[in-house]
């Protein structure tokens, strides 16, 4: 057999590997498996806050182990199953699911990292959001909705301050605890606006103030009501541009035209239809 014959008969044979192993990866009872020694990690996570006997300690310790290898693997075969794997390390989360399967596998139970060992396996919950595509996509919308949200929240924090400056200045005799210094009264209003036992806070200081209820309900309403609404109508809007992304990419994906090429089409049979007209 010739040389160019071999070679081709190399790629074919690899080519079908990455078939097996892409199917495997794609198949929905895999990824129901894998979810579920997610959620038996975490059990195992909460397993050893309680105090447990020393046999049953190993027998979490020898599970862990068995977890952290079914991540292995399960990388390996998401890593053999990408058709070019040098885009297997471009995805963010994949280079979050490696380090956290790798750095797993160094014993450091035993050692002064035991700490940073428990954390690791501890945000191995995490691989959840990797694992199913609807959690990432919250996710990312989230992330890209930060710059909108910052403008939000750095009003939010001005109003915060003015009222925490307010409060301090004529409450501060009424309850020192809540309204010593600038720092007590942020702690305080957030406490008004989570709508934690706030009526009591009022009430005691309307004791002496007749009149700051409205103090209180000009801060709710701007920061429990406007605010918070404007914060989730970002978020709202930013996760439907995500869904509309995605579907675009699932439609040309299976050939199908987007939006835009729809439109395109359009003007473009409008323009033949007028210059028919003429």
């Amino acid at each position: 057999m010739s040389e160019p014959s071999m070679h081709s008969a190399d790629q074919s044979k690899n080519a079908q590997w990455q078939q097996t192993f892409y199917r495997i990866r794609s198949n929905k009872a895999f990824e129901l498996f894998v979810v579920g020694v997610i959620i038996f990690s975490a059990l195992m996570i909460g397993a050893k806050t309680y105090d447990i006997s020393p046999a049953l300690m190993k027998t979490v310790y020898v599970l862990d182990w068995f977890i952290t290898i079914v991540f292995l693997i399960e990388i390996i075969i998401r890593f053999l199953g990408e058709e070019n794997k040098r885009h297997f390390f471009k995805s963010g989360w994949n280079i979050f699911d490696t380090l956290i399967v790798t750095i797993s596998l160094i014993p450091i139970d035993n050692s002064d990292m035991a700490l940073v060992g428990r954390l690791v396996r501890i945000f191995r919950v995490l691989r959840m959001v990797s694992i199913i595509p609807e959690l990432r996509m919250l996710l990312n919308s989230l992330i890209k909705a930060l710059p909108q949200l910052g403008y939000v929240l750095l009003l939010m924090f001005i109003i915060f301050y003015i009222y925490a400056a307010i409060g301090s200045t004529f409450f501060r005799t009424v309850n020192q605890d809540l309204w010593g210094d600038i720092a007590l009264s942020l702690l305080t209003l957030f406490r008004v606006m989570t709508f934690e036992d706030w009526t009591d806070v009022m009430y005691e200081t309307m004791e002496v103030y007749p009149f700051s209820w409205a103090f209180y309900l000009t801060f709710i309403f701007f920061t429990a009501f406007a605010f918070l609404n404007m914060i989730i109508g970002i978020v709202v809007n930013v996760l439907e541009e995500e869904h509309q992304r995605v579907r675009a990419q699932e439609a040309e994906a299976a050939g199908e035209p987007t939006l835009i090429e729809l439109k395109q089409q359009l003007d473009e049979i409008k323009a033949l239809l007028q210059q028919q007209r003429q």
